[in-house]
């Protein structure tokens, strides 16, 4: 009997108040510490291990003293590109590591014209782990989902077509997982058939999948262990996520799948709503539920939405809600109000829980409005070009990339979006 871990999302770096970095670091070394201490054979990272391609060098060092502490007891680690991580035009962080032999890559990709149609090809070379022979292969993610060609251009035939244990990593959302995600999701098709175990990543919460289809294995995404956004942490405080990693055993195929929790503290969620409710009532309340709650080593998620009665959404002192409920033990405080907002502002105010949510919500109200020669942009396909090519649009120079190459990445990725 084997077995091996599947984690994603990890998002180090994406902290930035000192005590959830902090967090966000125990919870990786829980991850590793845990693996060691059930023996597994190796592991595997379907995407995001970091927040960003080039992150912090404080946040690389103390990630690479970890790893180093693997790779020396003998367990290998596997990963690919998630779309965080991920660099178009630069060396990523995933890849210095990875030749330092700390990490190993399994998309090894290879592109070629096929001879019967003459279309380009992307051929995938497979991974094979030493001690257990299972066979590892996957596709790195791309920003904006345009990891989607990758799917399109595979050669499905000679990964169907091999013989052993074998396991798909890759770093984007199925739409058999049913849910409302901002981001677009691949139909099950584009996966290739007759694999073991389909190790995603992209997803962050938690989600395991096992059809009676015998054309497909286990498909699991472990969810972020942490926290890649401050969704991330409200999710969690609501019960509406869960966050892990897995631990498979196998001897030529699955015998089990557990899932392990790395909810390393406890979490305090407290809404409130604005409706029929004056600022200053409301503030009162806000203040009361604080003098009788204690919070004592938990993060802590305030979450205020609905529209006044009177009053501006200014009345409500945050800062001192913060303060207090700081003062009474929490760890950290995340205090949400997107949704919140006076009579006078409520015409022009669009829902949202994150600034991506509220523009696409922005473009789905206006899209119409707006002449265009194509009738298919006037509904969603509109949404999701505008969507991707603002997010284009607003990617910042890179650190020591010339004026004129930045230029030349922004229309270059800008002509790809819109297929010209």
């Amino acid at each position: 009997m084997h077995k091996f871990a599947h984690l994603a999302d990890v998002h180090l770096g994406a902290q930035k108040t000192p005590e959830l970095k902090k967090l966000e670091f125990e919870t990786f070394k829980y991850i590793l510490n845990t693996c060691v201490e059930e023996n597994v054979d190796f592991i595997i990272i379907a995407g995001d291990l970091f927040h960003s391609n080039l992150p912090d060098l404080g946040v690389v060092k103390d990630a690479v003293g970890k790893l180093k502490e693997i790779n020396e007891l003998g367990i290998p680690i596997y990963v690919i590109y998630g779309s965080h991580d991920f660099s178009p035009n630069a060396t990523s962080i995933i890849d210095i590591i990875a030749e330092s032999g700390l990490l190993k890559k399994v998309f090894l990709p290879e592109i070629y014209d096929d001879e019967e149609t003459g279309e380009e090809k992307l051929g995938l070379k497979f991974t094979v782990d030493p001690k257990t022979k299972a066979k590892l292969v996957g596709i790195s993610a791309k920003k904006l989902g345009l990891e989607r060609e990758y799917f399109k251009m595979l050669d499905r035939t000679s990964l169907e077509s091999e013989e052993g244990f074998k396991i798909f990593v890759f770093h984007a959302a199925l739409e058999i997982l049913k849910r409302d995600l901002p981001t677009e999701t691949l139909k099950l098709s584009y996966l290739p058939k007759g694999f073991d175990y389909y190790a995603g990543g992209d997803v962050h919460s938690a989600s395991c999948y096992k059809d009676d289809d015998p054309e497909y294995g286990w498909i699991t995404y472990p969810g972020s262990p942490f926290a890649g956004y401050p969704g991330d942490l409200e999710m969690t405080a609501r019960n509406k996520r869960k966050s892990g990693f897995f631990i498979v055993d196998f001897d030529g195929k699955i015998q089990n799948v557990k899932f392990k929790k790395t909810k390393l503290v406890e979490y305090q969620y407290l809404p409130f709503d604005a409706d029929d409710k004056t600022s200053y009532e409301l503030n009162d309340e806000i203040l009361n539920k604080i003098e009788e709650t204690e919070f004592n080593e938990k993060i802590v998620i305030v979450k205020v939405r609905g529209t006044l009665t009177s009053g501006k959404t200014s009345d409500i002192n945050f800062n001192e809600i913060r303060m207090n409920i700081r003062g009474k033990g929490a760890i950290h405080v995340g205090i949400s109000h997107y949704s919140f907002h006076s009579r006078e502002f409520e015409a022009v105010t669009y829902k949202g829980e994150e600034d991506s949510e509220i523009e696409r919500n922005l473009f789905k109200e206006n899209i119409s409005n707006v002449d265009v020669l194509d009738d298919d942009l006037n509904d969603e396909n509109g949404v999701e070009l505008a969507v991707n090519l603002m997010n284009i649009l607003k990617e910042s120079q890179k650190v020591n990339e010339k004026k004129a190459n930045y230029s030349s990445r922004i229309l270059k990725d800008s002509l790809n979006i819109l297929d010209i």
